[in-house]
């Protein structure tokens, strides 16, 4: 895994690198048609028909064409799950009887299973979700399996701690798994979010109920099947598609989930935990909207930080969440930047997915698409000038020009509201009080960026900036050991690294009597 190491900045330039970077592996050939195995709904380890009878469409976002239909989830089939998940997580079952050091084994199969079929995996995200095959492979792929390596690691590491206390008594505690774990992912990193997800909680020895997005419910559906094959019991991963307001309410609002993690936009967010918290109490992680800023000093290495800013905005066609779209210039080097920034958007190659040589695919439906160009409409209206972009691509597909605003204001709605598309936002500033006042001037704190050489400068900064995660000289650097959250709406609760199995463990305190022989 060392080969991950800048990976998903690799994957940015293409073709265009200026330094050699370690990659995982040789990108294959991609599979244009990849057959879809997989339609049905999950649970206790066999396929079923939707109890409604309904199934959706899901769609080819580069040709806007129906790839298959989908068998539809709602509250019924949430029902049928949660309770399989309840069966598999009942004291004296064989998932709650197993070993520690199994359960990380039954993970390591599961990698093992996707890597084994890394290509078609990868082929059917590019289809599904439109992003290119290079960085689908060399990123998504290969940071998944990271993740579920990782969390492997951790389910016999769990410890709890003994504890000095006053008088005859023994006391220690037990870190146990929370029980039912209800999941929502988005459609931007399907196979990857679902790592994010299951890692943590399998390791910890919950079960899963597991609702896709409508977008993008292809790749979620195979690596169920590929659980079931590693030897998971019936039961402890379900995985049902589903549409938000009938599926994902109804696992958010069940009063027998535990647990409930989340990712998607702060809108949505917000009401899936007024659901959990009516509900039953659940316990919630929100991994919600952004708005990061990157703040770009005087002394940085000019063509690096336009090379990263670039990155932070347009990495997975700008739909991301901690997507660095203000970017704050020192004023002395704002109009340099901006020139050399345009002419990186003009070279950015936009166009079919499968094809190695284009950087960017579509956007991932006409919804997605429309809003990006009513914001692009409002920057224009507001003053902002449009330095290049700002329109959609052909007429078949959701394709949109990479596009670059200069001259923006705080006030814009550009500057407010989460695009999530590939549009970059460019600002001016003085001094750093000033840049840390505006960039915390937002009801996002999920990540930011710093692209300096002065270390002084950049400590004040990372003290004074209110974000998850700060990234220096460098964005869009992730690793499964690094925790991953947000501050203020952007969320609660962290992902990766040892702080997301907080998330799906109790504490149990133990305090015994210690007998004293009689003397």
């Amino acid at each position: 895994m060392a080969g991950l190491l800048n990976l998903c900045r690799a994957t940015s330039r293409l073709g265009s690198l200026k330094r050699t970077y370690v990659v995982a592996a040789a990108v294959p050939k991609p599979d244009r048609n990849p057959e879809v195995k997989y339609t049905g709904i999950f649970i206790n380890n066999e396929w079923h028909k939707s109890v409604s009878g309904k199934t959706f469409p899901t769609i080819n976002p580069s040709t806007g064409e129906k790839i298959c239909d989908v068998q539809e989830g709602d509250k019924a089939d949430i029902d049928k799950a949660v309770k399989a998940a309840n069966e598999a997580f009942k004291f004296g079952s064989e998932w709650r009887r197993m070993d520690a050091g199994k359960r990380g084994l039954l993970m390591y199969r599961l990698a093992d299973l996707i890597e084994r079929d890394i290509e078609y995996l990868t082929s059917l995200e590019t289809l599904d979700n439109g992003k290119p095959f290079n960085v689908a492979y060399l990123g998504d792929l290969h940071l998944a399996l990271q993740c579920y390596r990782y969390y492997a690691g951790w389910a016999d590491k769990m410890e709890g701690k003994t504890i000095p206390v006053d008088g005859d008594f023994f006391a220690y505690t037990r870190h146990e798994p929370i029980g039912v774990a209800g999941q929502l992912i988005p459609w931007n990193f399907p196979i990857l979010m679902m790592a994010w997800k299951l890692g943590p909680a399998l390791a910890s020895g919950c079960t899963v109920v597991l609702k896709t997005a409508e977008q993008t419910p292809l790749t979620a559906n195979y690596i169920a099947q590929l659980a079931a094959e590693a030897g998971y019991p019936p039961g402890v991963l379900n995985v049902v598609p589903g549409y938000g307001p009938t599926a994902g309410a109804a696992l958010a609002a069940h009063m027998d989930v535990d647990k409930l993690a989340f990712t998607g936009s702060t809108e949505v967010g917000q009401l899936v935990s007024q659901m959990a918290s009516a509900s039953n109490l659940k316990r919630i992680t929100l991994e919600m909207g952004g708005k990061s800023p990157v703040v770009v000093l005087s002394d940085a290495d000019l063509e690096d930080a336009v090379e990263n800013c670039h990155f932070a905005t347009f990495f997975n066609h700008g739909q991301c969440c901690i997507a660095g779209t203000r970017v704050y210039v020192e004023e002395s080097i704002y109009d340099k930047f901006v020139e050399a920034s345009v002419e990186r958007a003009r070279r950015r190659t936009v166009g079919d997915p499968f094809d190695p040589s284009n950087e960017m695919g579509p956007q991932i439906d006409d919804e997605q698409l429309g809003k990006i160009l009513n914001l692009v409409d409002s920057g224009k209206k507001e003053g902002a000038k449009l330095a290049i972009g700002g329109h959609q691509i052909g007429d078949k597909g959701y394709f949109m020009e990479p596009t670059v605003f200069a001259d923006c204001t705080d006030n814009m709605r550009i500057a407010r509201e989460e695009i999530f598309g590939p549009v970059q936002s460019i600002f001016k500033f003085k001094s750093l009080d000033e840049v840390i006042e505006r960039s915390n001037d937002s009801m996002y704190g999920l990540g930011g960026g710093i692209m300096s050489n002065d270390m002084d400068k950049v400590n004040y900064l990372i003290q004074g900036i209110r974000a998850g995660t700060i990234w220096i000289n460098v964005y869009n650097k992730f690793d499964a050991a690094m925790p991953f959250g947000g501050y203020k709406m952007s969320g609660n609760g962290r992902e990766l690294g040892e702080y997301a199995l907080e998330g799906y463990t109790e504490v149990k305190t133990v305090c015994m009597r210690v007998l004293q022989k009689n003397s």
